[in-house]
């Protein structure tokens, strides 16, 4: 019984009622199968290919858009700003162009001028060709107050002050944070831009006001601000009153003092606020500039003031949401040209150390 069969080949194992089977039969079937496969694929491919094109523009477009790459971005994010700008139909035929033009990866920040209705690979050709690339660089730095951003504009776009200044006046339609009731002080966040020949004064305020929803964005804002019990307002008005009163490394103890300051109801009692009331930037001021009533007078008015008093950048907002421990009520900088800052909660300290500074500083 053990030996039924001994000497039987595979094909030959038959059962009873049933025929043979063949290998040739494996074999047709398996190539039918792999043939059916390669027909899938061909009419998926072509599906495919078909979809993506129906998501593209044909042709080089029309008109003029000036679309902004901000460092960092991935060709995924710029193909989502140029199809939000209406450069390309979809975010995906930029990036399908993009993956078929090696040198795409070397698509870097800035300002370029594209148009409207583009192809994916006409785009990205225009993008890797350096006359679309802005001419105009301004740079602001950290600190600067609104009406030194708008020279500062003009100066680097070629525009005029006046239309600088008509685009503020409606920064509510460009981009500016409904938190900041009508007043883009503290929202021209300071960086490094590049302006295309032709830009509106509209476009450069824009570009500011969306750098700054990033910078937000980036350091979470809102909902933090919300968990010290504040509005993304006051944190900015915090983060600008640091720019002018302590060297980056003391931000953090600064914003403790202001906050600590609020909590017990006394006047914050800043000259920096001041100044900016006074539209002035005095080191030592008079009693008569300290006496005079202005929205930004800490001396006179408890709280913070009303708005910003200058551009913030990302180490005044960060240290405005992460203030230092501590119970300072006073702080004053005895040593302007060394940025030497001493804090105190003694108001006796305090006044030693004033005394300090006045002798120092003439």
């Amino acid at each position: 019984m053990s030996q039924l069969g001994l000497g039987m080949t595979r094909d030959e194992e038959v059962d009873e009622g049933r025929r043979p089977r063949r290998r040739g039969s494996y074999r047709a079937v398996i190539v039918a199968f792999v043939a059916l496969l390669a027909m899938v694929g061909v009419v998926a491919f072509a599906g495919i290919h078909w979809i993506t094109a129906g998501d593209d523009f044909s042709g080089d477009g029309t008109g003029s858009v000036t679309v902004v790459v901000h460092p960092g971005d991935a060709l995924r994010t710029i193909g989502s700003t140029l199809a939000a700008a209406g450069v390309v139909k979809s975010g995906d035929a930029f990036v399908t162009a993009a993956d078929d033009q090696p040198k795409a990866s070397s698509i870097s920040a800035g300002t370029y001028v594209l148009r409207r209705g583009m192809s994916g690979a006409a785009a990205v050709a225009l993008m890797l060709d350096p006359s679309s690339r802005t001419v105009g660089k301004l740079v602001i730095p950290e600190g600067l107050r609104m009406s030194q951003v708008v020279t500062a504009a003009a100066n680097a776009t070629g525009l005029s002050q006046d239309d600088l200044r008509a685009s503020l006046a409606k920064a509510g339609l460009l981009g500016l944070p409904t938190y900041a009731n009508g007043n883009p002080e503290g929202y021209l966040f300071p960086a490094t831009y590049q302006f295309a020949k032709g830009v509106s004064a509209d476009q450069v305020v824009t570009t500011m006001l969306q750098r700054f929803d990033k910078a937000a964005l980036d350091s979470d804002l809102t909902t933090r601000a919300q968990s010290m019990g504040m509005t993304p307002a006051q944190v900015v008005v915090v983060a600008s009153i640091l720019e002018v009163e302590a060297a980056p490394a003391d931000y953090n103890k600064v914003a403790r003092v202001i906050y600590n300051r609020l909590a017990q109801g006394k006047a914050l009692q800043l000259d920096s606020t001041v100044n900016y009331g006074l539209g002035t930037a005095d080191l030592h001021l008079s009693q008569a500039q300290l006496k005079t009533d202005t929205p930004y007078n800490t001396y006179l008015h408890k709280g913070l003031p009303s708005g910003a008093i200058d551009s913030p950048g990302d180490a005044a907002i960060e240290a405005a949401l992460d203030p230092a421990p501590g119970n300072w009520m006073y702080f004053i900088t005895t040593d302007v040209k060394n940025k030497v800052t001493k804090f105190t909660s003694s108001y006796a300290q305090f006044l030693l150390w004033k005394a300090e500074f006045q002798k120092s500083s003439g």
